[in-house]
């Protein structure tokens, strides 16, 4: 295949502009301060799928025939790239098949359906799922649009850089992308080393999933496990795009599960924005790697929104626990009426407030007069729970940390 040329990227721009967001790029003060580093975002988790993929499915689908485009087209995806070809395959008559891991998120599925794609979920990850693709276009007669490894789709991705240079308030030092096939980061550094050759592009890969990082290394591909970027969570990258990632990128990291979490969280809390594990990915970089971005203006690319309700519920009460605003106590007491009242009104004038209570008398390893309580609560921060648990050993009980940063110490 022909690698895409700042010109094609230009082509994309100018093919698509009148259907996609040109979403904001704006910087936060707040995360500079966190980070240490000038944080330029580019909230591409704003377009109208919550995804950057609808520009390369869409400039990928305005260059088909009229013949192409009759017999319809086929995709496999774990869901980004789904909703982008559905969702404009439906705007431009062209009939979809997507086919998708049973893995996953439902989220990600009813949304590809909604927009009039025949969905079919197959394989339990995304090679098992591409395979099947492949036999199923074969059979039907159908174009089949990839998620990275074509030149349209990665010249429409490399539109986020063209709008991210023009756009931005600050020079950029550096630009941070995801990378999973990688077409996003060969349509971006194709475009800033075009035009803008002195900034630096640093593509990020969940730890399980370090794909691109391993066969630019001259390593063979790896990848397995359950990540909750499951958007970058390709084994095996393209073929177009590793070339085009050898020639341009200058460095690849990867962010553990933790640095995900905790990046989701911040956006979320800093930015009121959500994202996913993809999306989270370069700004989880950046603070993983604080020695490498430190006094630099730095661009992050947000690129997804599409992250299943119940997770995000449960990547915010784990932060709350990982941050020691949460905690689980075992509090040992005598079976005595009134006792449980008095522990729980002096949590409560040592600033905790109780979630959930266990008060247990019979599954204990205490003698038979005594019981245990077990407390989940929250404070204002780590400094509070510190405190409430030396108020209560210091009012004589005897206090087990289960739960929480400080589980384990005295």
């Amino acid at each position: 295949m022909t690698l895409p040329t700042l010109e094609d990227i230009r082509a994309a721009a100018a093919r698509i502009h009148d259907a996609v967001e040109r979403t904001w790029t704006t910087e936060s003060l707040t995360l500079g301060r966190v980070t240490g580093a000038r944080i330029v975002l580019k909230f591409e988790n704003l377009q109208f799928t919550a995804s950057f993929k609808e520009r390369g499915a869409l400039n990928k689908l305005m260059s088909l025939t009229a013949e192409e485009r009759m017999r319809g087209v086929i995709a496999v995806s774990a869901g980004n790239h789904a909703q982008g070809v559905a969702y404009n395959a439906s705007r431009l008559g062209i009939p979809a098949t997507i086919v998708m891991p049973k893995s996953t998120p439902f989220v990600k599925v009813e949304n590809t359906a909604v927009f009039g794609a025949e969905v079919v979920l197959e394989g339990a990850n995304f090679s098992e799922a591409s395979e099947y693709a492949a036999q199923l276009q074969k059979e039907r007669n159908l174009v089949f649009v990839h998620p990275y490894d074509d030149p349209y789709v990665v010249a429409g991705q490399g539109t986020i850089a063209l709008e991210m240079l023009e756009d931005t308030p600050l020079p950029l030092d550096v630009v941070v992308v995801p990378i999973g096939g990688g077409g996003m980061i060969s349509g971006m550094a194709t475009a800033i080393k075009a035009l803008a050759p002195h900034i630096r592009v640093v593509g990020v890969q969940a730890a399980l999933y370090p794909g691109m990082d391993r066969v630019i290394r001259g390593e063979p591909p790896a990848g397995g496990g359950d990540t909750i970027a499951e958007g970058i969570a390709v084994k095996e990258p393209g073929h177009l795009t590793r070339q085009i990632v050898a020639k341009t990128v200058d460095e690849i990291l990867t962010v553990d599960e933790d640095a995900l979490e905790t990046a989701i969280t911040h956006l979320l809390s800093i930015e009121k924005t959500v994202v996913e594990g993809a999306g989270a990915a370069a700004l989880a970089a950046v603070l993983a790697h604080p020695d490498k971005f430190h006094g630099k203006t730095v661009g992050v690319v947000l690129s997804g929104g599409n992250i299943d309700q119940r997770l995000l519920a449960g990547v915010i009460m784990r932060h709350q626990v990982r941050s020691g605003r949460m905690g689980r106590l075992r509090i040992a007491l005598m079976d005595m009426p009134g006792q449980l009242a008095k522990v729980t009104a002096l949590i409560g004038q040592l600033g905790g407030n109780i979630i959930d209570v266990s008060h247990q008398r019979i599954f204990s390893s205490l003698p038979a007069k005594d019981t245990t309580l077990e407390v989940a609560l929250e404070t204002i921060d780590a400094r509070r729970m510190g405190l409430l648990i030396d108020g209560l050993r210091g009012a004589g009980y005897v206090v087990e940390v289960l739960d929480g940063p400080l589980r384990g110490q005295p």
